[in-house]
């Protein structure tokens, strides 16, 4: 096949040949990388569920068998490497969004998706924080940001339908309510002895979302 030039590659070349160049551009990890990836996330998963989403990344690539370096080539800060590891969890609740979508209970299928959220955060101590870090900063690219926008988009459409079906009030957003989720995780992440305290807080929350409520508090 004959060799292009860097004229012929410039000339003629339209927005689907950028975008056809751009996809080609991406080159399939080799065997080697891809094995210290996968060894990474493992760590990193098992170092975040013993000890924490602070825990030490030189002790993750330790573990891996890696260097540092090597760890920054794959992930090239903690977010990153949070976001990698996460993304199991999060592609789980989103896949539990999708079976609630036409549950008969609008506002029961969002009661029930809201407290899958607040049962996998704990998983991770740290994570509920990250979260809503990474909820507060629109701007920020991050691993976790890049986790939270497919999370805003299925909560959305469930409390969409609570709210159509007059369940909860129309004021309420996703942002707010997924905030309040994390601060429940944070809080029984604080209190590990306390069972029932997701539960409680979750009831008191949504007692104040319900369609009325805020007339009833004037």
């Amino acid at each position: 096949m004959a060799t292009e030039t860097a004229g012929q590659r410039h000339a003629g070349r339209g927005p689907a040949a950028d975008a056809s160049a751009g996809r080609h551009a991406v080159r399939p990890m080799r065997a080697d990388a891809r094995r210290n990836y996968e060894r990474l996330l493992t760590e990193a998963r098992t170092a975040f569920t013993e000890h924490g989403t602070d825990t030490s990344l030189e002790d993750i690539a330790r573990r891996a068998g890696v260097g540092i370096g090597t760890l920054y080539r794959h992930f090239p800060n903690r977010t990153a490497l949070m976001g990698a590891v996460f993304q199991g969890e999060v592609d789980a609740l989103l896949a539990h969004a999708k079976e609630l979508a036409d549950a008969p209970q609008p506002c029961v299928a969002l009661v029930e998706w809201l407290r899958a959220i607040i049962t996998h955060a704990s998983t991770y101590r740290g994570l509920s924080r990250a979260l809503m870090a990474a909820s507060a900063d629109d701007s920020d690219s991050s691993g976790m940001a890049r986790c939270s926008v497919p999370m805003r988009e299925a909560g959305g459409a469930l409390l969409t339908r609570a709210q159509e079906a007059g369940s909860v009030r129309p004021d309420v957003s996703i942002g707010d309510l997924l905030q309040l989720t994390n601060g429940i995780a944070l809080a029984v992440e604080e209190s590990p002895g306390d069972a029932k305290l997701a539960d409680r807080l979750l009831t008191l929350t949504l007692s104040g979302l319900k369609a009325g409520s805020r007339q009833a508090a004037g």
